[in-house]
């Protein structure tokens, strides 16, 4: 006879989490603890239970796929915001916390797909956002440096080892915050280069402009040096210059413009066009060749990727769009459904956790009808730049394989 598995659902909520072997010790422990009549031998034996799940990084406790988040500490309320319910937006899922009787531990589960990787934090007495104390993971996210969260790692997600430096791989040369004064926009403008390992000015190589370039350049966000680096190294990719458009102001870097440079801004677009792409292409002698010039960006950058490429196809022949906040100006789907000359190439992708899965899925819908060249992927991830990060390497070899010989 097949073992039925005892489910605990957390209340209110349509996830539950199935007690599997290691859950149901824990909380059977865990029980048995709180029974006991004495403070001071209930104490003694949770603090020692405690520190063996600590040992074996074992908090949060992940168990097929569903979860027990553990927390220990004094407040009137414990709950864990992140992703998976929108960062308490999505009140189905309010993960708030049991406290365990007569101790100082809160508990509560849930279930996610075995493949998932989500950000998180502790939410103590409504008033205070802390990381996880027990869990070493954590994921940097945010606008302008960012900051860092926890991370749940459901076990069937791995880590990608391509944002991981590889012994001997050759590094590019990375030139940093070169200022442009605009006419256009009437302020400066900062942007980086990357220049492949073993570049030469007389040959001629491919470009990629990227939106939010301070955040894909930082090794806890985006981390692209070291992906550029190992693509090229493993003949994944072809050698490319890449451009890293910064959206902070250069005197007061704390000031982030891009809530107003990446809304579907065509004063933006012409920067780019007139000012932007004529400078760094004529210094670098590249020839005007749509085909092999990229515009990547992720939410509201995924936006303006698509909003570049579908109004001046003759510029962008490539569009990488990451998580597009699409939603922020739904006037990009008439944009793009009434292009007759659509770009070369799309690569869409998004988390299906709280991520732009809705809006993105309706842009495929609109790129099938255009005939578009595209890709779409999703991952079990949300809206962070552990999802960004983990699936730039797949835009960047659909558009820029290795030359055949």
């Amino acid at each position: 006879m097949k073992q039925l598995v005892p489910i605990i659902c957390i209340l209110a909520t349509r996830l539950c989490a199935q007690e599997y072997a290691q859950i149901r010790h824990v909380t059977t422990e865990l029980n048995r603890i709180a029974a006991i009549s004495s403070d001071s031998l209930r104490n003694a034996d949770l603090n020692k239970f405690w520190n063996s799940l600590l040992g074996n990084n074992q908090i949060p406790l992940v168990d097929n796929d569903s979860v027990l988040f553990l927390f220990r500490g004094s407040a009137s309320q414990v709950a864990w915001r992140g992703d998976f319910n929108n960062w308490g937006y999505k009140t189905d899922l309010p993960l708030t916390g049991t406290q365990l009787t007569g101790t100082d531990l809160w508990m509560a589960k849930a279930s996610f797909p075995a493949d998932a990787r989500l950000d998180y934090k502790i939410l103590l007495s409504d008033t205070d956002w802390i990381l996880d104390p027990a869990n070493p993971h954590q994921q940097w996210s945010g606008v302008g440096g960012g900051s860092p969260n926890s991370e749940l790692r459901m076990p069937d997600w791995k880590p990608d080892p391509i944002t991981q430096p590889i012994p001997g791989a050759p590094a590019g040369a990375l030139e940093r915050d070169i200022l442009l004064t605009s006419k256009v926009l009437g302020y400066q403008v900062m942007y980086s280069v990357y220049y492949p390992p073993g570049y030469k000015p007389s040959e001629k190589y491919a470009i990629a402009y990227f939106t939010d370039g301070y955040e894909y350049l930082h090794p806890k966000l985006g981390n692209l040096e070291t992906i550029l680096n190992n693509l090229i190294y493993q003949n994944k990719i072809r050698p490319l210059l890449v451009v890293l458009v910064d959206h902070r102001e250069p005197v007061n870097r704390s000031n982030n413009r891009r809530m107003q440079e990446l809304a579907m801004n065509a004063k933006y677009l012409s920067f780019f066009t007139d000012e932007l792409i004529p400078q760094i292409e004529s210094k670098l002698r590249l020839p005007a060749n749509q085909k092999e010039r990229a515009i990547i960006g992720t939410s509201m950058g995924g936006l303006t990727a698509a909003y570049f490429a579908f109004s001046r196809p003759d510029i962008f022949g490539m569009a990488g769009i990451q998580s597009p906040a699409f939603w922020f100006k739904p006037a990009i789907y008439t944009l793009c459904e009434q292009s007759d000359n659509p770009p070369v190439k799309i690569f869409l992708t998004t988390g299906t956790i709280n991520d732009a899965q809705e809006g993105a899925q309706k842009m495929k819908e609109l790129f099938e009808k255009n005939t578009c060249t595209y890709q779409y992927s999703e991952t079990r991830q949300g809206h962070s730049w552990g999802n960004w990060r983990d699936t730039i390497d797949d835009i960047l070899v659909y558009f820029f394989p290795p030359e055949k010989n």
